[in-house]
């Protein structure tokens, strides 16, 4: 970006790294939602609000990574780098609900709430780690 001026830079910079950003977002939710089991927009769609929260949580946290690896990041480089860790992380942590929680999956189908809480409040956690974890 050396070749704009400098009163643009910043401007550039944040264009640059909001738009990867909300691409890093949208690849989380394809992957997360092909992830699940079930069919988490139609079932937010239908009122189900443990899918809505399961969603709501693990978009949350994933953001809340993101948000730390752009502000920490020395580069858009080190940004996407750290954004794509955060994934994984994420993928991994509803994983692993799923694992220690058997039910889970079908709990969240029969909109059982506290299911998506669950879901919600263990990928807010694992973001809140991840973003913690990546500082230099």
């Amino acid at each position: 970006m050396e070749f704009l001026p400098a009163f643009v830079r910043p401007v550039a910079a944040f264009v640059l790294y909001f738009a990867s950003g909300v691409t890093l977002t949208g690849l989380f939710l394809a992957i997360y939602l092909r992830l699940t089991p079930y069919a988490e927009l139609a079932l937010i769609r239908a009122g189900n609000r443990a899918a809505a929260t399961s969603l709501a949580g693990a978009m949350l946290g994933y953001v809340i990574a993101l948000a730390s690896a752009i502000a920490h990041s020395v580069s858009l480089r080190d940004m996407l780098s750290w954004g794509v860790a955060a994934l994984i992380v994420q993928a991994v942590a509803y994983l692993l609900a799923r694992m220690v929680f058997r039910d889970l999956a079908s709990a969240i189908e029969r909109g059982e709430v506290s299911a998506g809480i669950l879901v919600a409040a263990m990928s807010v956690s694992a973001g809140i780690l991840n973003a913690a974890s990546m500082s230099y």
